[in-house]
């Protein structure tokens, strides 16, 4: 009951006439940067990130919200007409929409992914409102060494589930802690990796960093490749549904919820796994079996389901912990510091305006973007035709009048330009961006958190181990590690029997 009174309050505050007016230029600026190629919801938020400074923090966030699931249904809509998944968890609606496109039918895989969408945004948000107070509730009593533990988790998760590789995910995550170490201690006030730059003193600002890998690590990566000959978008005309196609799709936009939340919740779980769990669920539960990689609207509406209710489950972490367990929740974190907002268990107890306001807009920006995004479809099919050229040197001035937004600084362009052709490196050579974000954002703090542990221990490294729930934890973290070596041997072995 508290949390559906709170929650009702958080309507009070998103849905005044300015707030609303927010969470709709949100959810139209986040599908229209989302619809672009190449730009998943995680650049999107962080291009976007420097022209929220001058706002109350409840209204920023509110847009954020909006901007963050409309850059989700553009991405969709990028993958579905022109076969170009703007992030990782669009890579399933790419499967099945791209050969619906190509048959005619490019207007009902994009209903089919706006409706899985909203259907998926609504339930999952439920069980944020339904879960978040109990898990901030639980946080209160973590204690420094449970708090070093799940970091740890956070790290050794992301660089396990990203990237071809653990050596590359690890080398992007050290990437992140290096760039985190910039700055003075905390504890004692030396300087580290400044080089007697006095502008270095109070560290990289992680919506610099945000900014540099994602928008111009991006950009610099496509214009190196634009000898390549630009796909052509599919025609598209208004979304719509025909009874046949409801019939098909309603038991898979509610079972995707189901599927996503819980992995959108979990430590770099992220949606990249649930959709395609959801894919293997719809495809083995279908009657139209032979439709199957031809164009099954199913394959289309559940991983879009479980996509969206992914996100609702990450705000769980994030509010609750303070942990992202996406790109996406890495720069909202970002935004969080920006205002000086610490999201964690005491989040709901000092701004409780901002997280129901938050969570309510959520709801809000589910709405809009039904109501904006089915009749607009067309016009963000337009916007795909954008010459590459044009778009990245528009992406390059925007992110570079942001990041001179963040401190008025020359030297932070130089720091961008620097952290921009790193991105571009890691690109190059397959490292993955999500670990070197997590890495700035969590690093400093996971090193205070080690710090004090060994304080309250006597510096005796059994102060990390002490509670069972850090205990808990490394043994999650000991199975992530073994679980991979495990399943080779048991290959290896099943292959001997075979032969």
């Amino acid at each position: 009951m508290n949390a559906l009174n709170s929650l009702m309050d958080g309507f009070g505050t998103a849905l005044t006439p300015l707030n609303l007016l927010w969470a709709a230029l949100g959810v139209l600026l986040g599908t229209a940067i989302g619809v672009l190629p190449g730009i998943g919801p995680a650049m999107a938020v962080a291009l976007l990130l420097p022209v929220t400074y001058g706002l109350d923090p409840v209204a920023a966030f509110i847009m954020f919200a909006g901007i963050y699931y409309g850059a989700m249904f553009g991405g969709s809509t990028t993958s579905i007409l022109l076969n170009t998944p703007g992030e990782s968890a669009a890579v399933v609606a790419a499967m099945e929409g791209n050969p619906m496109a190509k048959a005619g039918r490019g207007a009902q895989a994009l209903a089919a992914a706006a409706i899985g969408h909203f259907a998926g945004g609504i339930i999952g948000t439920i069980l944020l409102v339904a879960l978040a107070p109990t898990v901030a509730d639980l946080a209160v009593d973590i204690g420094a060494p449970d708090y070093f533990a799940i970091m740890v988790l956070a790290f050794i998760a992301v660089t396990s589930v990203l990237g071809s590789s653990r050596i590359r995910g690890l080398a992007s995550l050290l990437i992140g802690l290096t760039i985190g170490l910039v700055g003075l201690d905390q504890m004692t006030g030396q300087q580290r990796l400044t080089f007697g730059s006095l502008q270095l003193a109070d560290g990289v600002d992680v919506v610099i960093v945000a900014v540099g890998l994602f928008a111009i690590g991006e950009a610099l990566w496509v214009a190196a490749h634009l000898r390549r000959g630009a796909a052509e978008p599919i025609p598209v005309g208004r979304p719509w549904l025909g009874r046949e196609d409801v019939k098909r799709t309603w038991k898979s936009w509610l079972r995707g919820p189901f599927i996503g939340f819980p992995f959108g919740a979990i430590p770099a779980g992220g949606a990249e796994i649930p959709t395609f769990l959801s894919y293997v669920t719809e495809k083995r539960l279908s009657k139209h079996k032979d439709e199957w990689g031809k164009g099954a609207i199913e394959g289309v509406a559940g991983p879009e389901s479980a996509a969206s209710a992914s996100a609702a489950g990450t705000l769980v972490s994030m509010l609750t912990l303070g942990l992202p367990t996406t790109a996406v929740a890495a720069v909202m974190l970002a935004a969080f510091q920006q205002y000086g907002i610490q999201p964690g268990p005491l989040l709901f107890e000092r701004e409780p305006e901002l997280v129901w306001g938050l969570i309510a807009s959520l709801f809000v920006g589910m709405v809009l973007l039904l109501a904006l995004n089915l009749p607009l479809a067309p016009v963000w099919a337009k916007l795909l035709r954008i010459p590459r050229p044009y778009l990245y040197a528009g992406i390059m001035f925007f992110a570079a009048v942001g990041a001179y937004a963040v401190g008025g600084e020359v030297v932070d362009l130089v720091i961008l330009l620097i952290i921009g052709l790193v991105g571009f490196g890691m690109r190059r050579y397959g490292l993955p961006v999500l670990p070197a974000v997590i890495g700035v954002i969590l690093g400093p703090n996971a090193e205070q958190q080690l710090r004090r542990a060994l304080q309250i221990s006597d510096g005796s490294v059994t102060g990390l181990v002490n509670t069972p729930f850090a205990v808990t934890v490394y043994a999650v973290i000991v199975l992530l590690l073994v679980w991979p070596l495990l399943a080779r041997v048991v290959v290896r072995r099943r292959e001997r029997v075979g032969t």
